[in-house]
């Protein structure tokens, strides 16, 4: 029987938590996207120019941002465990955004700092995305 290291917990966890934040987004519930970062959560959101502090701020951003139905497909990842309650997770993303008839895909970068909360939950205390730069 192999033994999981942490790191490779942690790059297990980094891809459930993923997922779980990508099917938050099929919700289009910002209320549901929400929940997932912490009350004290710094955002540097994809679409926006505004640096959001609070999950307050970050639900009035997926208020708007769900409207354009995304989802969210990693291209290239790795994850830093931080010990057994944190971890970075970053690397580039493709969001496909927009009306069914009109869809396009927006190819952008990503860091997420995912901490586990009091009652042991994991929430997101750091997001930064922004659209890949040309060249």
């Amino acid at each position: 029987m192999e033994k999981i290291t942490l790191q490779e917990g942690m790059e297990n966890i980094a891809q459930s938590n993923f997922e779980i934040w990508n099917h938050a987004l099929a919700t289009k519930d910002p209320d549901v996207v929400a929940a997932l970062y912490s009350e004290e959560v710094s955002f540097l959101p994809t679409l926006s120019s505004k640096f959001i502090k609070g999950g307050t701020e970050a639900k009035g951003y997926f208020q708007h941002f769900l409207e354009k139905s995304p989802i969210g497909e990693i291209v290239e990842e790795r994850v830093r465990s931080l010990g057994d309650d944190a971890y970075l997770h970053s690397g580039k993303y493709n969001f496909t955004l927009g009306p069914d008839d009109q869809r396009q895909v927006v190819e952008a970068r990503f860091t997420f700092a995912w901490k586990k909360d009091n009652q042991r939950e994991w929430k997101i205390i750091h997001h930064h995305s922004s659209i890949m730069p040309k060249g």
